[in-house]
């Protein structure tokens, strides 16, 4: 028996990943590296739900964005729910490799 997955674990489609990339557009280039290499690394594995979690980390500004992928801060209020801090540990794990 197999079970059906959910909305939120659907697969995002071709047309959402592209606006999502579009929104994910940022300022700071630190923002872009973390963001390009994860969109590298997941964009085909990538569901509505993480596309959720996704656009309520885009609404911060670009330092505290930053402040969060570099783990400066953690995850308060709305952002500190099990999905972002999930795609917060997938940013991270994507993010510029320090030399």
């Amino acid at each position: 028996m197999t079970s059906t997955p959910s909305v939120d674990d659907v697969l995002l489609d071709e047309r959402a990943l592209s606006k999502l990339r579009w929104r994910c557009r940022r300022g700071l280039l630190e923002n872009d590296l973390f963001i390009e290499r994860f969109f590298a690394r997941h964009a085909s594995t990538l569901t509505v739900r993480q596309a959720e979690a996704m656009g309520l980390l885009m609404d911060l500004s670009d330092n505290d964005l930053l402040d969060l992928l570099l783990g400066r801060r953690t995850p308060e209020g709305q952002l500190a729910q099990d999905d972002v801090v999930r795609l917060l540990g997938l940013l991270r794990a994507a993010g510029p490799t320090v030399h």
